[in-house]
């Protein structure tokens, strides 16, 4: 790799507005983001889990029924 070119990277520490906060490496030594992956609705953290249980428990109810 030529010297000189290439941008420092620092450990960064990442905090959301929810007030999640993780390390990765970035050029910047911090970064604040509105949504985080344990925030996000569709992709992860508790908000999917609870709506996996939700579907589970209305088709546990509609099987019930008949």
């Amino acid at each position: 790799m030529k010297k000189g070119i290439h941008p420092e990277l620092h450990r960064a520490v990442v905090r959301c507005g929810c007030g999640a906060e993780f390390e990765t490496l970035s050029t910047k030594k911090e970064l604040h983001v509105d949504v985080c992956i344990e925030c996000h609705p569709l992709f992860g953290g508790k908000a999917k889990a609870e709506e996996a249980q939700r579907e589970r428990v209305a088709r546990a109810r509609k099987a019930k029924k008949g």
